[in-house]
């Protein structure tokens, strides 16, 4: 998805296409995967971390260590680029929500050609971000950060909280992060362009992404009259797709 490489010798017409295809989809792996992460939504409770501290009436083991370092990695993460006080709040686990919130992972990139430049919103058709439901969506942070919105120091403080949680979450049940893989999902934990040092989960669909060359970019944006294109799935990842539980069958059989 990293690559503008594979859309060089892409035509108006063939992005066209490409862009239709993409968003079908898409949406079938965005429709999947909120399913998967609705059915996980009770492994995906913040209780199953943090025990007592998020209100639940049975602890865990270990809550008291996930808490101390939820606060370490909180005062690690929180100053640049959020700009937020480096103690924790005490209040964010008090209003944490345990829904589960799947966000389209994007970034801001610049296009450019011999006579125009623009930033443009770039998203991804087959990458997300796992958190908690917040007041603010990523694309509302970036917005913020970017002051393209009035920032909200309590706002982005909790959408930063949340993402922790989840973070130490995926961290401490490998078996989740085992049984998403199976149903063709990758769990990482990995910073966001343009967000600083700050881990999140991120989950992809075993398909890659890439944006069309720098002009023909500017064209669709000039056209659509919005600074925001999705990346094209390459239709070679679909054909090449290898499932993986075929190919360790097949080895076991070899």
């Amino acid at each position: 998805m990293d690559s503008s490489r594979m859309g060089e010798a892409l035509t108006t017409e063939q992005v066209a296409s490409l862009r239709e295809k993409t968003e079908a989809v898409s949406q079938i792996l965005g429709s999947h995967l909120r399913t998967y992460i609705d059915t996980l939504k009770p492994l995906l409770a913040p209780r199953r971390v943090l025990g007592r501290h998020v209100g639940s009436r049975d602890d865990v083991n270990g809550s008291d260590l996930a808490l101390t370092r939820l606060k370490e990695l909180y005062r690690e993460g929180s100053h640049t680029p959020f700009g937020l006080p480096l103690e924790f709040p005490d209040t964010a686990l008090a209003q944490l929500d345990s829904q589960p919130a799947i966000y389209r992972w994007e970034y801001t990139y610049t296009a450019k050609s011999e006579r125009d430049s623009r930033s443009v919103t770039v998203t991804s058709p087959v990458q997300w971000v796992l958190s908690y439901e917040s007041a603010l969506t990523l694309s509302h942070v970036h917005s913020m950060l970017e002051s393209r919105m009035e920032r909200s120091t309590e706002a982005l403080r909790q959408f930063v909280v949340n993402a922790l949680v989840m973070q130490l979450l995926m961290k401490g049940q490998p078996n989740l992060v085992q049984l998403l893989a199976a149903l063709r999902c990758q769990v990482e934990m990995k910073p966001l362009p343009g967000l600083g040092t700050l881990s999140f989960v991120t989950i992809h669909a075993p398909l890659t992404s890439f944006r069309p060359a720098d002009d023909v970019l500017l064209m669709a944006t000039r056209f659509s009259g919005v600074p925001a294109f999705v990346e094209l799935i390459s239709p070679e990842s679909i054909e090449n797709f290898e499932d993986p539980m075929r190919v360790q069958l097949q080895q076991a059989l070899a």
